[in-house]
């Protein structure tokens, strides 16, 4: 279970596909990178869902509606319905819906995915902050503009509420990192002044629309981003595991506060299909397969062979122990390059 202060990973003797009902999975460096199907993710899931795991798909980002983000899993053999895609535009309407008027005006800033849930909360979408809207509310769209970002900026500046869908800064592409929903947040911001009420993960409404709209029991939280998906898993208090697919490096989980920290860390999705391995104290240090790790004041060090993912989780118990709060880093680069990672 989650707990308050996480000092190792966990481990499972059962695959995680089976000790947890439902996988809530993040989309972005988890299951894709733009158009592109990450390696082993699709037969992962589909081995997964065929033993009895249900599958839904929570995203942070707001472009799109759930129908298309489903016809592309579709597309890459993960027969989806829109009923099993949960977005933060979903969860930024209904936090909206609960604060203005019936039938309001919405400034609405991003993609046809942010139009779409607005609508059904019965909500008017309109383009300029002279129409009087209600609240003005930002959601990711690659093709926004300027004159857009600037309706944005007006409409704030005269106090209307603001509301965004996500603040994630960055967003894995094909071709690499991008800037994501959150850098455009930060270009009203600078322009306007104030501090957008945030309906993704990891704030709590995310977690909410999660739950309203999957029934989960037993969920997993599973995702690439320690600031969002596994603070957002905390933040739930349910478990989650860390890919490392998307954004986050082996050195950033050495360093991650307990907020950061995730239940299970793996290479990518096959890891649901497996047991966890334990950590176990050996010492003033910890084993995980055969790499024994340990902190000397803020100095880490490793030593043994075997898989590398053992060492980086015997690394991760001898960092989050050390004071409690992933200070130790001297060496770090050392340590991961000992077990080569």
């Amino acid at each position: 279970m989650n707990e308050q202060v996480r000092r190792q990973p966990d481990g499972s003797r059962r695959a995680l596909s089976a000790a947890y009902d439902t996988a809530l999975l993040d989309l972005d460096g988890v299951v894709y990178a733009g158009g592109r199907a990450i390696a082993h993710a699709v037969a992962s899931l589909t081995t997964a869902r065929d033993g009895g795991m249900h599958l839904a798909y929570v995203t942070n980002n707001a472009a799109r509606t759930p129908q298309a983000v489903a016809d592309q899993l579709s597309g890459f053999g993960l027969p989806t319905g829109a009923a099993d895609v949960i977005t933060s535009a979903q969860a930024v309407a209904r936090l909206i819906a609960e604060q203005v008027p019936a039938g309001a005006r919405v400034l609405a800033i991003g993609g046809e995915g942010l139009l779409v849930a607005l609508r059904e909360r019965g909500l008017e979408p309109v383009f300029s902050a002279d129409d009087d809207p209600a609240a003005v509310v930002q959601g990711y769209d690659p093709s926004l503009d300027w004159e857009r970002l600037a309706e944005a900026a007006y409409a704030v500046q005269r106090g209307v509420p603001w509301f965004a869908s996500n603040t994630d800064l960055t967003i894995p592409k094909e071709r690499g990192i991008a800037p994501g929903n959150g850098a455009l947040v930060e270009v009203v911001r600078i322009a306007a002044g104030g501090t957008p009420q945030v309906a993704g993960k990891p704030q709590p409404p995310m977690h909410r629309e999660t739950v309203l709209r999957t029934g989960a029991r037993r969920p997993l939280v599973i995702g690439d981003r320690l600031d969002t998906d596994i603070e957002g898993a905390h933040n739930g208090a349910v478990d989650s595991l860390l890919v490392l697919t998307g954004v986050t490096t082996p050195a950033e989980l050495l360093a991650a506060p307990p907020e950061h920290r995730p239940s299970y860390v793996d290479a990518d999705l096959r890891g649901l299909l497996a047991p966890q391995p334990e950590v176990t104290a050996d010492g003033g240090g910890f084993r995980c397969g055969g790499w024994r790790a340990e902190a000397a004041g803020e100095v880490l060090a490793v030593a043994g062979e075997g898989e590398p993912l053992d060492g980086l989780r015997a690394l991760c118990a001898a960092a989050w122990t050390q004071a409690g709060n992933g200070s130790c880093r001297a060496d770090a680069d050392k340590a991961l390059a000992r077990i080569g990672m």
